[in-house]
């Protein structure tokens, strides 16, 4: 790389940062999302008062509900209302998925002919309850961050389309009209991809480590050697919806499944794993049902 191109990249990425910096100052989480993480912080919190307090925000109670509801997530009975949802699921997994969902909600855009909202999250919940499902299927103890991880894994795409809008487009172009990748466009368009968005902001509030490294890793899994795993869970399940047709978004187009990746998560061979995808056909056909629903 010239030096000319390296202070182009540079001038993009401060550009870029800079544009991050004010968007994480933004008051993002709505005030009942902030006051149920506070409830969940405190061990005296009761179920009635935290469930009466989701339930002032319809859009959180239903999403919450559809997500304890959805196959892939595993539970085993109806979860009709938020006070058996809580007790099913838990506490610290209420907890994280308050967390993801104000993040989504927080950097949601208009639809438009780039950016689908609704394709866009029955992606994120299929790659996050398939991430969850595979860990518990693999006797891998992670299902509760694998979840998180995978419905937060394409943060930084939103973001893009929110907050540079017109470089969303561009994008786009890009890919459409030159053949890129879409890693590829972002980094050149914007100085990084919509991985190291999605983990610059998941830093900013607070998520721990590991998930931060999955959301910037997840089309690199073996890039951090003391997650691996996490991160192998994500673009697995990622790579699933694209392998199976359901529940896929078209920015992972081009994406495939790298082998050391499969092995992490126990399988001998690529076609060992798509063996075990194969199997999976139906229930995430009945979750993406369910979620449209």
């Amino acid at each position: 790389m010239t030096v000319e191109v390296n202070d182009e990249l540079n001038q993009k990425r401060k550009k870029t940062e800079l544009i991050l910096s004010n968007i994480y100052n933004l008051p993002a989480m709505s005030s009942v999302m902030l006051e149920v993480s506070k409830l969940l912080d405190d061990p005296s919190t009761g179920t009635s008062r935290l469930s009466k307090m989701i339930g002032r925000d319809q859009g959180l109670a239903t999403k919450i509900l559809s997500i304890a509801n959805s196959p892939l997530y595993g539970l085993p009975r109806k979860v009709s209302t938020i006070d058996f949802a809580i007790l099913i699921i838990g506490y610290q997994d209420i907890k994280n998925i308050v967390i993801a969902l104000s993040m989504i909600e927080s950097f949601k855009n208009k639809t438009d002919k780039n950016l689908n909202q609704k394709d866009f999250w029955l992606h994120s919940v299929v790659c996050g309850n398939g991430a969850k499902r595979i860990a518990e299927d693999r006797n891998i103890k992670l299902s509760g961050e694998a979840f998180v991880s995978g419905l937060l894994h394409d943060l930084g795409i939103p973001v893009i389309h929110k907050y540079f809008h017109s470089s969303f487009e561009e994008i786009v172009k890009k890919v459409n009209e030159k053949g890129y990748s879409y890693l590829d466009a972002e980094l050149e368009t914007i100085g990084y991809n919509h991985q190291d968005i999605g983990g610059f902001l998941s830093k900013k509030w607070n998520l721990p480590s590991q998930l931060s490294e999955s959301i910037t890793n997840h089309h690199s899994p073996l890039n951090e050697s003391s997650n691996i795993q996490l991160n192998s869970l994500v673009h697995f399940a990622d790579y699933m919806t694209q392998y199976l047709e359901v529940g896929k978004f078209y920015w992972d187009n081009s994406l495939e499944l790298i082998p050391e990746a499969a092995k992490v998560l126990g399988f001998s061979s690529v076609a060992e794993a798509e063996s075990f995808m194969n199997n999976y056909k139906s229930l995430f056909q009945e979750e993406a049902e369910s979620l449209r629903f």
